[in-house]
């Protein structure tokens, strides 16, 4: 797994969470999720702190540019894994709404990830609850 410096993991982070309010709803199992995947990558980190953080970035923007740049210039492996983390918390409420798809369409679009991929991950979540 690629390792990423605090500032990417915030700006990936600043993604989960915009996911997470799409719905206007940002449970603390969506936010335990982030942190979940915050301690993925920065075990000595404080999470916590990450999140806020996060939560600031995604709250002053509304470029998703500036949280998929981040992501792109990796493997497919790591885009996968960060895609996994965003339908996690998408379907987290058990319910994929219109805006949830298309900011799943638009993530993939713009990491490179083909709608295939997308969707097999979209069911290996579905089918792990």
């Amino acid at each position: 797994m690629t390792t990423f410096d605090k500032k990417s993991i915030t700006g990936i982070s600043a993604l989960l969470v915009h996911a997470a309010k799409i719905d206007e709803i940002y449970s603390d199992h969506e936010k335990d999720l982030i942190k979940s995947f915050i301690k993925s990558y920065l075990k000595d980190e404080d999470e916590v702190k990450i999140l806020k953080d996060a939560e600031t970035i995604e709250s002053n923007s509304n470029q998703l540019l500036n949280y998929t740049n981040i992501i792109k210039q990796n493997s497919e492996d790591v885009k996968i894994n960060i895609i996994e983390h965003l339908w996690k918390i998408i379907i987290s409420d058990k319910t994929i709404d219109q805006y949830e798809s298309n900011l799943m369409r638009r993530v993939c679009g713009l990491i490179y990830v083909p709608d295939k991929i997308c969707a097999e991950v979209k069911l290996k979540i579905l089918n792990s609850k």
